[in-house]
């Protein structure tokens, strides 16, 4: 059936509304690469506004 979809999603009905979505296997890890990515993003946002706080340390001190 997946390949039949050529790498679309296919929606699974219950009582006529989605109740989930078969995708291909590339198709799902490209979306957690990407939401991966996104979180990432964030996460250097909000560090960034934290700058002025860094301590500068040797990596003898580490």
């Amino acid at each position: 059936m997946l390949s039949q979809a050529c790498g679309s999603p296919i929606a699974v009905l219950n009582h006529n509304k989605p109740a989930a979505y078969f995708i291909p296997a590339d198709t799902y890890e490209a979306m957690m690469e990407m939401i991966e990515d996104y979180e990432l993003g964030k996460l250097v946002e909000e560090r960034h506004g934290e700058r002025a706080e860094a301590v500068a340390v040797s990596l003898d001190d580490l």
